[in-house]
């Protein structure tokens, strides 16, 4: 008896699980980008970025692709430390992890990837460029 009762708890939670990994893939929607404004900042210590990041507390190298987003995307840190696929207009594009908050309580826009420069550089876009500093984009998870 207590076997079945061992097995029946199994089945019972395997069929919670799978029931959980459905809901998840219909909500999925993988094509789904979002329109953005990608700016720069500095995310080591001392730059312009301010303090240490949100989600890890340490500072990261400029040649490190990392970002904050705006707060709603930042998402009470949600995407914390989970890498974001970013893409331009031009047809390249990157991944970035998430690393701070970009708080639109603090004058920040709500439509802000704010990008160190390795995202730039992985987007092709150079210093010289026109549109460094301020470029519209689309990202996704």
């Amino acid at each position: 008896m207590n076997n079945y009762l061992i097995l029946f708890h199994f089945v019972l939670l395997l069929a919670y699980s799978n029931t959980l990994l459905m809901v998840k893939a219909l909500n999925y929607k993988p094509n789904d980008r979002i329109k953005a404004k990608l700016t720069i900042n500095d995310f080591e210590k001392g730059g312009s970025g301010g303090g240490p990041s949100e989600c890890s507390g340490k500072y990261y190298d400029d040649s490190i692709p990392v970002v904050a987003l705006s707060t709603r995307w930042y998402s009470k840190g949600r995407r914390c430390l989970k890498n974001i696929n970013i893409y331009t207009n031009n047809g390249k594009s990157t991944q970035a992890m998430v690393v701070d908050e970009c708080d639109t309580s603090r004058g920040c826009k709500n439509n802000i990837v704010d990008a160190s420069e390795a995202v730039w550089k992985n987007l092709g876009i150079s210093k010289k460029d026109p549109q460094w500093g301020l470029m519209d984009i689309f990202w996704s998870d």
